[in-house]
């Protein structure tokens, strides 16, 4: 009988692996990132959708801003919803589209995703220290190119 591993290339089973392995650590992603912002209101998904509002080039609808993050509009619409309710975002009119509203950071928002970002740059720097520049860059770019062909229209399908 033949199984499924069997059935993979050296680089269809290194991918599954790499796979796995990024399963586990957004897992720890999340965790780590809940605790290190949760004195500012914030959680991992919060300052998910606070960041991506926040470097956008200009206000985008929700649905933009989920597309860039890879995450549903529902899910993206509950948080910045919720982040509104806060202060922490607004909603503006869209020139473009009446009912999709442009979400805008707020002086509130702005000063939580700049005290975010000074927790986060010690932290970030004390995962780095040890490993080697180039090669994390090469990992970004190897996950890049998945996520790439994972949005390719009928990526993976036989």
């Amino acid at each position: 009988m033949v199984t499924e591993a069997k059935r993979r290339t050296a680089a269809g089973s290194a991918v599954s692996l790499l796979i796995l392995e990024v399963f586990r650590l957004n897992g720890r992603l999340i965790g780590a990132g809940d605790r290190l912002v949760a004195g500012l209101g914030l959680s991992s998904a919060r300052w998910q959708v606070l960041g991506a509002a926040a470097l956008a080039p200009t206000p985008e609808p929700v649905a933009h801003l989920a597309r860039g993050m890879g995450l549903n509009r529902q899910g993206v619409q509950r948080i910045a919803n919720e982040l509104a309710a806060e202060g922490f975002l607004a909603f503006e009119d869209n020139p473009h589209h009446r009912r999709a509203k442009l979400v805008v950071l707020t002086d509130k928002g702005r000063a939580a995703f700049a005290a975010a970002d000074r927790l986060q740059a010690p932290w970030v720097n004390g995962l780095g220290e040890g490993l080697d520049a180039h090669d994390i860059a090469a990992a970004g770019r190897i996950l890049a190119a998945l996520r790439d062909r994972l949005g390719e229209e009928g990526a993976g399908e036989e």
